[in-house]
């Protein structure tokens, strides 16, 4: 067997085992509380070696997937309703402050970069993932309870795969004219174009099942999975560039090797990251409009 054909091999399981792991995260709200406090402390325990490799880069590691940890769970807890007081975030905000305060005595090299990559951390994936509990949890404003949604995490995580994989698909057969090469030298516009058209196509297809089998709330128009679809295809292509951009900013070709032929956990959700507040923002605003 030629290393090539291993290697495909090899990312072709854990790729399947990955998408597996994520459906059935996200049928059930245990599950999928559990999958991306798991996630988001992940992410940010890789992110905080990768930054800490950096020449004058000291931050506080254990601390900083704690904190991150810890606001997801409090996010889950406030939505739920399992907790209903804001004191909850209390303990995080002493946590970020301590983070602070710590540099004053730590005499690191840099205290600037220490702050900077830490509250980077925090803002770049403790906060996007943590609003994975706004998407999947609504309060009924009829009967008063709290719904656990299915639908919509699961669909915009299928959309981001769908136009992940389109791209790639689309580029390797049409690809020329390069998207960012300063950045992504692999990604062109004509896969970016392919896959975003597959992704909005799929995404009407999803809007009119979830009509059809009366799906929970809340409820978009067929139109308005369309416009998801545009969202998710943006924010999920600048989600990766914007993860390329701190790999070529730290000089790493992956983030990682957890994930065998796919690299680290940020490498499978950098789309993500952008393309979950992106989708919250266009919710509320389909809400409000």
């Amino acid at each position: 067997m030629t290393e090539k054909r291993r290697n495909l091999i090899i990312r072709t399981v854990t790729g399947i085992l990955f998408v597996a792991i994520m459906v059935i995260g996200l049928l059930n709200w245990i599950a999928m509380i559990f999958l991306f406090a798991f996630i988001t402390g992940f992410s940010i325990w890789e992110y905080s070696g990768l930054v800490n490799a950096k020449q004058g880069v000291k931050i506080n590691r254990l601390i900083s997937t704690v904190a991150g940890v810890y606001l997801f769970l409090a996010f889950a807890g406030f939505r739920t309703g399992i907790v209903n007081n804001f004191v909850v975030f209390i303990p995080y905000i002493l946590v970020i402050l301590y983070l602070f305060i710590q540099e004053l005595y730590a005499k690191h090299e840099d205290a600037l970069n220490d702050w900077a990559y830490t509250m980077l951390g925090q803002m770049y994936l403790a906060f996007p993932f943590s609003l994975m509990n706004i998407l999947a949890f609504e309060k009924d404003p009829i009967d008063g309870f709290v719904h656990f949604n299915t639908l919509l995490p699961l669909s915009m995580f299928i959309l981001l795969w769908i136009n992940d994989s389109g791209a790639y698909i689309c580029g390797s057969l049409l690809g020329k004219h390069k998207l960012f090469p300063s950045i992504s030298p692999g990604k062109t516009w004509e896969g970016s174009i392919g896959g975003g058209i597959i992704t909005v196509i799929i995404a009407g297809v999803i809007g009119a099942l979830s009509h059809q089998l009366s799906t929970s709330t809340p409820q978009l128009s067929v139109l308005g999975w369309l416009g998801l679809g545009v969202v998710v295809v943006i924010f999920g292509t600048w989600g990766d560039l914007v993860e390329s951009l701190l790999k070529r900013t730290l000089k790493l070709k992956d983030s990682g090797n957890v994930l065998p032929g796919h690299g680290g956990i940020l490498d499978r959700f950098d789309s993500a990251i952008l393309a979950i507040p992106a989708t919250i923002v266009y919710f509320y605003t389909i809400e409000i409009f």
